[in-house]
């Protein structure tokens, strides 16, 4: 038996020893080819892909869009981090700072109203890390609804481009969510449930920003 295991370990590695290495392809796109308008088309059309509202707005007029999308959303009380600018705190709503909300009470608001680090167009994603218009991870995964303030010139096209823009502003030491679509997963029986590990809706406002 050890005979005929020495053997087959000898071919095995004389097998090995006759392969020459070679370097390896690295085919992966770092940067983007397409224009501003072009990576933000994408962008909304990838997160309107994931049953995600979009809706996009020059940036005096967000404070009317916030206000109108969350009485649409039956959302009048939302919890907020300490950084959020002030342009986006609508009067119309009651706005609720988080200073160490417990579970209980992020469960008890109608949802959360942040802004991001970075927004990837190929894949619609949202990346949050932790910075002051964005608050801890709790904030956006407890409500049932987030309302995410994305910013044209955070949008970039590529997942590389979006590494490099979260080491730029130092969030790379920071917990990171990515946020694709609502939250979504699927039983044994293939049966779509939403709301599970994270918000059931989402709410992405492409703003864009003054010169």
């Amino acid at each position: 038996m050890n005979d005929a295991r020495d053997e087959i370990l000898r071919r095995v590695r004389a097998a090995g020893a006759s392969q020459v290495e070679g370097s390896v392809a690295d085919p992966y796109r770092r940067r983007g080819s397409l224009g501003d308008e072009e990576r933000v088309r994408l962008f909304c059309e990838r997160v309107g892909e994931y049953r995600a509202e979009v809706h996009r707005c020059a940036e005096p007029e967000i404070g009317r869009l916030i206000a109108s999308t969350c009485a649409r959303q039956e959302a009048r009380r939302l919890v907020i981090p300490p950084g959020l600018p002030s342009a986006w705190r609508s009067d119309e709503l009651n706005l609720v700072d988080d200073e160490g909300l417990s579970p209980f009470e992020l469960d008890a608001v109608d949802g959360a109203l942040t802004g991001c680090t970075v927004a990837i167009a190929e894949t619609g994603t949202i990346v949050l890390a932790a910075g002051p218009a964005e608050g801890r991870r709790a904030l956006t995964l407890v409500p049932d609804l987030h309302v995410c303030v994305v910013g044209e010139r955070q949008i970039v096209q590529l997942l590389p481009e979006a590494l490099e823009r979260i080491e730029e502003v130092g969030s790379h030491v920071r917990p990171l969510t990515l946020v694709s679509g609502p939250s979504a997963t699927s039983d044994i029986e293939l049966s779509r449930v939403e709301g599970v590990h994270g918000p059931r809706n989402l709410v992405v406002l492409v703003m864009k920003e003054s010169r």
